[in-house]
Order: structure tokens, then C-alpha cells, then sequence
């Protein structure tokens, strides 16, 4: 992602997803972004194995190098190869939101993360707002109002003992602040993409919508 003048230097390289077109790659259903703005490197989300590693060695990309790491939210499509990650890369911090290890559900069953994750001394467990560089933070979901009504599409949370409506405040989102840009990084944006661009109002966004099953009437 560069513009012609080459001022606007971010870059985005996708490691992990639910298709390819490289025949060398293997995809996943899942997310692993790797992230290069203003001299440091950010991986957003880890797929659900070991993918995102196989995959950044067949492109060229050093895991060692990293410098941070973020989980978008509590899903095993996002964080299930966080535990490969830290193996792999000895160093960086890795943030995840402080209720993204909660029970959570789909009507397959159980979709949330390994719970012993959230033990590792290099977990870094987020609140409302969190910034990890100069010109890098995570916003939680908390604050973001629902302006739009979004829907839960049979994802569930365990409160109480009982399934209830995911209202997925265990999301954060990374917004880099490069050159006068915004740029906005989601891993799903189950909160609802109305409400979360009204929010932040990003001039680039970048990330998954769980909109390609969806039917609209006419």
C-alpha cells in the first residue's frame, strides 16, 4: 500500500486467509496481517495454526523481527496460532483485550481462545485504549456506540452460566497514525462497520466484514 510520491510508505502484507491466488501459499479460514509503518513491524492476529508462519517464510518475512503483536479478538480464527507466534518471535508483546477470554460460541460449538494463553508473561491484557507506539493504538469496542443495530448472527457468549447474545466487546481495533492519515486495522468488526467508521472516521480501512453470506432484499 504506497502512493505514487511514495510520503504514504505503510504496508500491508496478508499471511493468513480464507483463499489464495499464490499457488505456494496455503490458505486458512482466518486473518494474519503483517503490518511495516515508521520503522517497526505489527502483526495483527495469528489464524487458527500455524499457517501465518508457513506462509511468512514462503514470502520473505522474518517473525523473529517483529516488534508487536494483536489480537483483534477472543475467536480461534484469529488467535489459535498465538501460541506458535510466541514460540517463533522471543521478544514482542503480544496485546488482546481484557475479555477476549471469555466462553464464547458459534452453533458449531466452542470457537473461543486456549485459555493458558492468557498466563504468558508476554501478554499484554488491553482495556478501553492501549498504545504500543507513537503512532499506533488499539481502541476496545467499548468505545464504540451503537448507532447502527448490528447483528449477533448466532455468535454467543457465556454469562452466568447461559449462552447469551455476543455483544463482542472482547473486539479492538489498531489505528495507525502515519503522515496525516488514518489508517484502521479490524480482524471481523463484529460491533458493525456503520458504528466503528463513525467512530474513528479513518481515511484507509483495512480488515474482515462477515458480509460475503449475506442476502439483501431488492
Amino acid at each position: 500500500m504506497e502512493t505514487a510520491n511514495r510520503r504514504f510508505l505503510l504496508k500491508i502484507t496478508v499471511l493468513c486467509e480464507n483463499c489464495v491466488k499464490n499457488k505456494g501459499l496455503t490458505a486458512e479460514h482466518g486473518l494474519s496481517l503483517y503490518i511495516e509503518s515508521l520503522g517497526k513491524k505489527i502483526l495483527f492476529d495469528m489464524g487458527q495454526t500455524d499457517v501465518f508462519l508457513k506462509n511468512s517464510e514462503k514470502l520473505g518475512i522474518d517473525i523473529k523481527s517483529i516488534n508487536a503483536a494483536v489480537l483483534s479478538h477472543g475467536h480461534y480464527d484469529h488467535g489459535g496460532g498465538a501460541t506458535e507466534f510466541l514460540k517463533a518471535n522471543k521478544t514482542a508483546l503480544l496485546y488482546i483485550n481484557e475479555n477476549a477470554f471469555g466462553k464464547y460460541y458459534s452453533k458449531n460449538g466452542y470457537i473461543g481462545l486456549d485459555e493458558s494463553l492468557e498466563k504468558d508473561n508476554r501478554v499484554v491484557l488491553t482495556k478501553k485504549e492501549k498504545k504500543i507506539f507513537d503512532f499506533a493504538s488499539l481502541y476496545s469496542a467499548e468505545n464504540i456506540p451503537l448507532l447502527e443495530k448490528h447483528n449477533s448472527f448466532g455468535l454467543l457468549k457465556e454469562t452466568e452460566g447461559e449462552n447469551v447474545q455476543d455483544d463482542f466487546l472482547h473486539e479492538q481495533y489498531l489505528l495507525i497514525e502515519e503522515n496525516g492519515k488514518r489508517i484502521l486495522i479490524s480482524g471481523c468488526s463484529h460491533r458493525g462497520i456503520l458504528n466503528i467508521m463513525s467512530f474513528f472516521k479513518p481515511d484507509v480501512f483495512v480488515g474482515g466484514l462477515h458480509l460475503s453470506s449475506l442476502e439483501y432484499d431488492s
